[in-house]
């Protein structure tokens, strides 16, 4: 039965991988014995909405799977998977860049002494994960505790499940796509402020270091650039059947951000009267103070070198993206009608 493969390969997708062909076999033979015994006391077939009662009775994908996963006791596995990918976004690509490329250098400068200064920003880091993760644990904690009482399970139907895949194939979930249009909306928001509010960037160095005029030719062309990838993200979320279409959006965004930063680090390399043009400058308020020019100078080669890691790592996405869009391209066509996303 369609309808049942749709359902187990629902759940597959939320077991542990190791545990994965010994329980859908399980759950398999469950299910096809209840059909089976339905089938039997209505002497003909089930249709669609009779079968899709029994899925029902058994519980959402995830919520079966659930069952199967050792137990927690702050957050349920319902929603497990998705706090670990926010704790992963906060603290992997929003902490770590932001102590490696601004609070390192500036302990770096003010102190002279890197042993001192890698201990202080470890410790900063470790003060500023730990809340970062505290936060964000509780409020999943709520969300766990909330979720029962507004029904939020129950509110699934088995006939919405996705198609049944090749095995070789990997779609991305519907979860993973929301929360990708949600970080690219924050992302945004964020970039419009920061001009605003250089703290967002800057954090504490905001005080006495502020962008170079480099910036503002970019401004515009980097806003743009975070419009598009929120527009590509709701676009993969609208159309889940254009399988074609994440790989292809990805890559020309992935282009366009390899020219942006290849055109930002060749407007650094243009000197003035023999002095390379910095990205960072001291703040008016100290732009006489000698103390603050080794730590405008550590800040600017950091981030240098941060540019030019970044264009290293999207030349590798090109050829990367590349090939993923070429191999959905090449897909048969009948494969391109597959729905994309998992339903919770």
């Amino acid at each position: 039965m369609d309808l049942l493969d749709r359902y187990l390969q629902a759940v597959r997708f939320w077991l542990p991988k190791s545990q994965q062909d010994d329980i859908i076999a399980e759950l398999s033979e469950d299910l096809q014995s209840q059909i089976d015994e339905k089938e039997g006391e209505l002497g003909r077939p089930l249709n669609e909405d009779e079968a899709s009662a029994i899925l029902k009775r058994c519980g959402s994908p995830i919520l079966v799977a659930s069952r199967y996963r050792a137990q927690t006791y702050l957050i349920g596995p319902a929603l497990f998977p998705i706090y670990i990918f926010v704790l992963k976004m906060v603290l992997l690509f929003i902490l770590v860049p932001v102590f490696l490329f601004i609070v390192g250098p500036v302990n770096v400068a003010n102190t002279h002494e890197w042993t001192v200064a890698l201990a202080r920003t470890l410790g900063d880091l470790w003060n500023g994960a730990f809340v970062a993760a505290g936060t964000i644990t509780l409020v999943f904690a709520v969300i766990e505790r909330t979720q029962a009482h507004l029904g939020i399970q129950d509110k699934w139907d088995p006939r919405s499940l996705p198609a049944v895949q090749k095995k070789q194939e990997r779609k991305p979930s519907m979860i993973h796509a929301v929360c990708e249009l949600a970080f690219a909306y924050l992302g945004v928001i964020w970039l419009l402020l920061v001009p605003h509010y250089p703290v967002l960037i800057l954090g504490p160095a905001a005080a006495f270091l502020k962008a170079s005029p480099i910036w503002h030719p970019f401004y515009v062309p980097i806003v743009a650039l975070a419009v598009a990838g929120l527009l590509r993200s709701a676009i993969t979320l609208a159309k889940p059947e254009w399988e074609w279409f994440p790989a292809a959006g990805q890559l020309v965004n992935t282009v366009f951000a390899l020219v942006l930063i290849k055109l930002i680090i060749a407007a650094t390399a243009a000197t003035t009267s023999g002095v390379q043009k910095p990205l960072i400058v001291l703040a008016d308020s100290v732009k006489n103070s000698p103390q603050y020019v080794h730590i405008a100078a550590v800040v600017n080669a950091a981030l240098l070198i941060g540019l030019a890691g970044a264009w290293i790592g999207l030349s590798i996405s090109v050829i990367v993206h590349t090939w993923e869009f070429l191999r959905n391209v090449r897909r048969p066509s009948t494969a391109r009608h597959a729905v994309q996303h998992f339903v919770v």
